[in-house]
């Protein structure tokens, strides 16, 4: 391929290399030209272009991508339509991504302008997310090229492995004046982590926290596919109470420890074939920590062995733990970057009778376009709008307001889908999230800057929520980005309210007005509403 400028007279079928606009006449880069755009040039007086001129063997940019990107399509993985040189590849189930990464540098080798990546080796994905995207940077790229790029790819290069539904028993533990509540939020977390995986425990049982009890424990359990041990007290040594219990039941600590933090306290068993998995206490909060990854590999069907949760070190420091009392980072009172909006109007408004509440109108604006505009103008780093992609009234309505809308293709399952369409849409720079309803017309831009005002992770507040004057909690809520992934692996029509409560430590709430607690999504509410504003 030659890159250059020409004569305009000389660029008939040649691909033009930069956007032209003049006069009216508009040219999109990679627009390849005709008889009459350069009958139109010439007219305008433009005297040369910048144009890409193929070589017989080269390939367009388009196809040599799709060529590429099919190699990868398998069961679980699809490809996007080319555009402009990119095909992204897709996850069609959730699951764990495998990258072979030799293979991946070899492709990435053949020639600069043939490009993928992809997502970390055991990635957790969900339906819809992006694991990879091969990029042609160039117009065209040789055929020779293309064909070696090919060859560096075999069929394990990208590889998901999709999770299989499987049952669990959950063990608790308690010491004598053991919190209740401590119990209930060990509970809550590792049921959230179960149902985001599609492990079903069919039975959560509490016991002395002895070696005995918890031995008896692991042996009623023992018609389940794997079993959880959650102790009362850090287990911190082989021959502690849990690992104990699992000897005395006749099975093997297979490891104890882990170099991920938070999370080093894990042990991992077998009984009979079948994993026993020794929680830490950090399991308590749905934040991400080691047993995620043993958890996800288990439910993915890959081995968890000895060497390989001893390769988790690399990238296993996850997070500052801001109640640690010997920080591994100097805390600064340096504000974090201003987090982006999530605006949740993928709603099927089935309780309106027929009728869609983010249509109906206030001052001659729909409410999600009165809604999105309102919150634009507060000092977050920006706006994105989830929608149902079935619904092209709200396109059509949107479709002039600036900030970019994601399709939740699932929508109609539920609250949680529109929640991960948007964890998964969000730009990747992005460190916090605030999550808005569209059906809410009293939040404004000063109640979006109060959150953010009170989001500070280097002294504890994760979570920032309203508070009305009656002291119920409201929304918007703001989430750092530790919760993205528990964010994005609810289920069904739940919200984030259980999230928000069994995270008690690291929730700051914000005193706001009574317009947080307001939502618009009966004939009934919306009427009282208007009363209240005709007598405002």
């Amino acid at each position: 391929m030659k890159f250059g400028p020409l004569l305009v007279a000389d660029c008939l079928g040649y691909t033009l290399a930069h956007s032209f606009q003049q006069d009216g006449l508009r040219l999109g880069k990679g627009h390849v030209l005709t008889v009459a755009d350069i009958e139109r040039l010439t007219g305008l007086g433009v005297t040369y272009l910048t144009v890409a001129q193929f070589a017989p063997d080269d390939v367009e940019e388009n196809t040599a991508a799709a060529e590429l990107a099919h190699l990868l399509s398998a069961d679980h993985i699809r490809i996007t339509e080319p555009l402009n040189g990119r095909v992204n590849l897709i996850a069609k189930t959730d699951g764990i991504l495998r990258v072979n990464a030799s293979e991946i540098a070899a492709f990435n080798t053949v020639d600069e302008a043939i490009t993928i990546a992809t997502l970390p080796d055991y990635a957790r994905l969900h339906n819809g997310t992006m694991l990879a995207t091969i990029k042609i940077i160039p117009y065209a790229t040789p055929r020779q090229k293309v064909t070696a790029a090919a060859q560096s790819l075999t069929a394990q290069s990208l590889v998901l492995h999709p999770f299989t539904p499987k049952t669990a028993a959950l063990i608790l533990t308690q010491t004598p004046g053991f919190k209740a509540s401590l119990l209930s939020k060990g509970e809550t977390a590792v049921r959230a982590r179960a149902v985001s995986l599609g492990l079903k425990l069919t039975s959560v049982e509490t016991v002395a926290h002895q070696t005995e009890a918890v031995a008896a424990a692991i042996k009623r359990a023992a018609h389940v596919d794997m079993t959880l041990i959650l102790g009362a007290s850090a287990t911190s040594d082989r021959n502690d109470v849990a690992p104990a219990g699992l000897i005395a039941a006749g099975g093997e600590v297979t490891r104890f420890g882990m170099p991920v933090d938070p999370g080093n306290l894990l042990f991992l068993g077998d009984l009979g074939g079948k994993p026993v998995v020794g929680l830490p206490g950090c399991c308590r909060s749905p934040a991400l920590n080691g047993v995620d990854w043993v958890l996800e590999r288990l439910m993915a069907d890959l081995p968890v062995s000895h060497a390989d949760i001893a390769a988790m070190g690399v990238g296993g420091l996850l997070k500052e733990v801001p109640a640690r009392t010997q920080p591994r980072r100097i805390r600064t009172s340096a504000k974090p970057p201003a987090p982006h909006i999530l605006l949740l109007a993928a709603g099927q408004s089935s309780r309106m009778r027929g009728d869609n509440k983010l249509l109906r109108e206030i001052d001659g604006v729909p409410l999600v376009l009165r809604t999105a505009q309102r919150l634009a103008g507060s000092k977050a780093a920006g706006l994105s709008i989830v929608i149902n992609s079935q619904n092209a009234a709200i396109k059509q309505v949107l479709q002039n307001h600036p900030a970019p809308v994601i399709e939740a293709k699932d929508a109609a399952s539920g609250l949680a889908a529109s929640l991960r369409a948007g964890i998964n849409g969000l730009p990747p720079e992005t460190n916090a999230v605030i999550v808005a309803l569209a059906d809410m017309p009293d939040v404004t831009a000063a109640d979006i800057d109060a959150l953010i005002d009170g989001f500070d992770p280097s002294h504890g507040a994760l979570i920032v929520a309203p508070v009305a004057p009656n002291g119920k909690r409201g929304n918007p809520v703001l989430f750092d980005r530790r919760y993205f992934e528990p964010l994005a692996s609810l289920s069904g029509d739940t919200g984030a309210k259980a999230l928000i409560e069994s995270e008690s430590d690291g929730l700051r709430l914000i005193p706001r007005g009574s317009g947080v607690l307001v939502d618009l999504d009966t004939p009934e509410a919306w009427a009282e509403w208007l009363a209240g504003q005709q007598i405002a």
